[in-house]
C-alpha cells in the first residue's frame, strides 16, 4: 500500500502541485514559443512528455547500473582493475549532465524522425521548437531530479525505483502538457484584447504566468494532506480487519 501512496503522491506532486512550469519555472522556452495554438500546444507537451519519460527511462537505467557507487556495471568493470572493495566504491555520478545529454539528445532525435515520418503536418508546424526539445531544461531537471532520489538519498531502501522514476517523468510532462495547453487558450483569447504596445508577446505571457502559477499554489499542502488522510485510513481499515479475524477465530 505504502508503495502505491508514493506513486500516487508522486504523480499529484508533478503533475499539479510541484507542477514543472509554474512551481519550478523550467521549460519556458517552448512554454511560451509554442502556446500560441491549442492544437500546437498539444502535440509540442506530448512530444515533451513522451521525450522525457524516455529520457527517464534512459537516466535511471544508467544511473542505477552505472553511475552511483556501486552500480553493478562500473564495479564489475572496475574489479579487472581494482580490488573488490575500491572497485564498489567508484562514483561516477559527476558525469550526470554529460550522460543526461546526450540520453535526452537521442530521445529526441527518436521522437523527430517518427513526428517526421508519420506526422509531417505537425512536423513542419513545430519547426524549429521540435530540436529545441533537446535544450528543454524540464528534461534535465527531470533527470536530475531521479538522480536525487537515486544517488542522494542516506537510506539505500528509499531510493526510488523505475516505477517512481517513470512516474514523476511521465506526471511532469502531463503537468508541462496542462500549462502549455491552458495557456495556449488564454493566449488565443488575448489576440482580441487590447494590450498595450510595451507588453504584446513574451511580456504578457510571462504575466498570465505568473498569475497562473500564483492560482496553482492553491494546491500546495494538498500531497501532505492525502496522505495523512489515506494513512489514516489505511490504518482504520487494518484494525477493522484484525478485529473481524480475532471474532472469526473466537467464534
Amino acid at each position: 500500500m505504502n508503495y502505491f501512496l508514493d506513486i500516487f503522491l508522486i504523480a499529484i506532486s508533478a503533475a499539479l502541485i510541484n507542477n514543472f512550469v509554474f512551481y519550478y519555472f523550467v521549460g519556458i522556452c517552448p512554454f511560451i514559443g509554442v502556446s500560441r495554438k491549442i492544437d500546437m500546444a498539444v502535440g509540442m507537451g506530448c512530444a515533451v512528455t513522451f521525450v522525457i519519460t524516455i529520457a527517464a527511462f534512459l537516466s535511471w537505467t544508467i544511473t542505477a547500473l552505472i553511475l552511483i557507487p556501486g552500480a553493478p556495471l562500473s564495479s564489475f568493470a572496475a574489479g579487472f582493475f581494482l580490488t573488490e572493495a575500491e572497485a564498489a566504491a567508484i562514483d561516477l555520478t559527476i558525469l550526470c549532465y554529460i550522460v543526461y545529454i546526450f540520453a535526452i539528445a537521442s530521445s529526441v532525435q527518436f521522437v523527430e524522425m517518427y513526428v517526421r515520418k508519420f506526422f509531417p503536418f505537425l512536423y513542419k508546424s513545430f519547426g524549429v521548437f521540435l530540436p529545441l526539445i533537446t535544450t528543454n531544461c524540464a528534461i534535465l531537471f527531470a533527470c536530475l531530479t531521479i538522480m536525487s532520489n537515486v544517488a542522494g538519498v542516506e537510506n539505500p531502501a528509499d531510493a526510488w525505483g523505475l516505477g517512481k522514476s517513470l512516474t514523476l517523468a511521465f506526471c511532469g510532462g502531463a503537468g508541462f502538457t496542462l500549462a502549455i495547453v491552458i495557456m495556449s487558450g488564454i493566449r488565443e483569447e488575448l489576440d482580441f484584447c487590447d494590450i498595450p504596445a510595451s507588453l504584446e508577446g513574451a511580456a504578457i505571457t510571462l504575466i498570465v504566468a505568473g498569475i497562473l502559477s500564483m492560482a496553482f499554489m492553491g494546491f500546495a499542502g494538498v500531497d501532505s494532506g492525502l496522505k495523512k488522510a489515506l494513512e489514516s485510513r489505511e490504518i482504520s481499515f487494518n484494525s477493522q480487519l484484525r478485529d473481524e479475524i480475532k471474532i472469526t477465530r473466537d467464534s
